[in-house]
């Protein structure tokens, strides 16, 4: 990596300056190349930490101290450069953590059971799960099969299913959620015999 930041300085425009300029840029190379080896192994060891990953790490480093060259060598001033360092490789950890990683469909599948949602389907009885569920619900009593059907299916309100059928608010509420805990157990009793 020392060799990259020296080829830039060398490939730079330095043989282009004034001897003020190169007389600048010489120290600047070198209060650089001390700050290099002064701070690269403890934040390559901060890196590694704080991303769990050597490679990664490695890159973070170099492209902190290559950011930091670029902003030296644009005759900006930095005061404390171990905490611009510092400072640059949090930055460049934080902008890796929000980037979108791609995950292979195949493998959030398997993983953990991941289930991609097709959002073109609209109907309530297209879906493997709640053609399940239905078949399921027929295994309930009526007054727990018909609330949980206006309220899920038909997607009516409670107050609208107490209308329709003749009960009050609160009792549907407690139809359904009573009938919801029978289906549920007899999910659970389902997937224990398979």
């Amino acid at each position: 990596m020392l060799e990259m930041f020296k080829w830039q300085y060398i490939s730079g425009t330095m043989a282009k300056k004034q001897p003020r300029q190169l007389e600048w840029s010489k120290k600047l190379e070198v209060e650089f190349l001390e700050a290099y080896d002064a701070n690269s192994e403890a934040l390559f060891r901060h890196c590694v930490i704080r991303v769990r990953d050597r490679e990664a790490a490695k890159d973070i480093v170099q492209e902190a101290f290559s950011r930091t060259w670029l902003y030296l060598s644009e005759g900006k001033k930095v005061d404390h450069m171990r905490a611009f360092l510092y400072r640059v490789a949090n930055n460049l950890i934080v902008d890796g953590s929000r980037k979108k990683k791609s995950a292979s469909l195949d493998a959030m599948m398997e993983a953990d059971g991941f289930e991609p949602v097709d959002e073109s389907v609209k109907d309530f009885a297209d879906t493997p799960a709640s053609r399940e569920a239905m078949h399921m619900l027929n295994g309930l009593d009526e007054i727990y099969r018909t609330a949980i059907s206006m309220r899920y299916v038909d997607e009516m309100s409670p107050r609208e299913i107490a209308v329709k059928l003749g009960v009050s608010e609160n009792v549907v509420s407690v139809r359904i959620h009573r009938g919801i805990e029978r289906l549920s157990k007899l999910m659970n009793r389902k997937v224990l015999q398979t």
